[in-house]
């Protein structure tokens, strides 16, 4: 089993800012990459940022240059610097990972997500 703890969602006004934290535990033997979605009443869930073992980075065009996605791969953990926070940034934020075991053709592939911690931004 694999557990994700989120936490560090608030309430926060227009253009603040905020860092969430998510540390993965259990039976992980390889983190393939972590990241961040986010989940809002009447839309679809949206991918946020994820970053690579390797350290390369993707985001939503929405909060480019805005948000950053870091990880520390020796605690299983990613974090998300999130600032001049939006009304439209309101969400609950899901931690996500994908993990691996097994090499080549026995190689297996998981994804795992949190429970969500909720970042509310007032206007």
């Amino acid at each position: 089993q694999v557990q994700l703890v989120e936490s560090g969602g608030d309430l926060v006004q227009t253009g603040g800012s905020l860092s969430l934290s998510c540390a993965a535990s259990g039976n992980i033997y390889r983190t393939d990459a972590m990241g961040w979605y986010r989940r809002s009443p009447g839309k679809e869930s949206e991918l946020v940022a994820v970053i690579s073992s390797s350290g390369s980075t993707r985001y939503a065009d929405s909060v480019k240059g805005r948000f950053t996605v870091s990880s520390d791969n020796t605690k299983n953990s990613v974090y998300l610097r999130m600032s001049n926070l939006k009304p439209e940034d309101t969400a609950v934020y899901l931690c996500y990972v994908h993990r691996s075991d097994g090499d080549g053709p026995h190689r297996r592939t998981y994804e795992h997500w949190g429970q969500g911690t909720q970042v509310t931004v007032s206007s």
